[in-house]
């Protein structure tokens, strides 16, 4: 099984250097070249698909599979009610390589029409990401979801921006704004939301995260984690191909 996901990956990495839109050597593509490269990926994506759908319910399989998590307890990895598919992710606001995948996993979402699963997973070592996911959280309870969405991407377009407090301080400030909403003078009084990213950061030692970012596509009874954020548009057309055509 790892053989067949490790020579997968190999192709996928290989389809970031040549892409069937593409001129080769200055010469137009001819049609019957585009149909065999489109023809080879449905067949890669329906094995893949098998592959997937063969492994155990309790497998812990990642895609590429080097470099995978050994989770202890993956019982919460689910899509939330009503859906069939779904991304879930641990990250930290300050995190470089959160921010590197936020446009990544975040248009998957919009492609798919799939929901991500978001959780807080602090670094101890930064300095702003716990304030900014107090944040993001009083946003979360106080307007929508979709808001506090909305910050943490931006937040994640502008950690260039924030190196401490103050800068981000500054940023957040702007952005209510921006956005034509009313800053509070204190966000979080009652320690309800330092509650609720706290209870991520413990969730996610329970379940054996060891990074961020950790994204895990899911269904209803398999998942895959997502080593390489470049390949989850392959992992999500694996994981919708494994599933039965009236759940898709």
């Amino acid at each position: 099984m790892q053989k067949l996901l490790l020579l997968a990956s190999r192709c996928c990495q290989q389809r970031r250097y040549f892409r069937p839109s593409e001129p080769v050597a200055g010469r137009p593509l001819q049609a019957s070249a585009t149909k065999s490269y489109n023809s080879a990926m449905k067949s890669f994506v329906l094995a893949a698909a098998l592959a997937f759908t063969a492994l155990p319910c309790v497998a812990q399989t990642a895609f590429p599979p080097t470099g995978a998590t050994s989770f202890r307890d993956t019982s919460l990895f689910k899509p939330p009610a009503g859906a069939k598919v779904a991304i879930i992710e641990f990250e930290d606001l300050e995190c470089y390589a959160c921010g590197q995948a936020s446009p990544v996993v975040h248009a998957a979402m919009e492609k798919y029409n799939i929901p991500r699963v978001h959780h807080d997973y602090l670094i101890p070592s930064h300095i702003w990401s716990r304030t900014a996911a107090i944040q993001a959280r009083y946003l979360e309870d106080k307007l929508s979801p979709k808001i506090a969405e909305t910050y943490r991407r931006d937040v994640f377009s502008n950690q260039s921006l924030i190196a401490s407090r103050d800068d981000l301080q500054q940023f957040t400030a702007r952005w209510f704004k921006t956005h034509n909403l009313q800053m509070p003078f204190v966000f979080d009084g009652s320690g309800s939301c330092e509650k609720q990213v706290d209870a991520d950061c413990l969730l996610a030692r329970h379940i054996g995260v060891a990074h961020t970012p950790t994204i895990i596509v899911a269904t209803a009874d398999r998942w895959i984690e997502v080593t390489d954020p470049r390949q989850l548009f392959t992992v999500v057309d694996m994981a919708r191909a494994s599933l039965i055509p009236s759940h898709r």
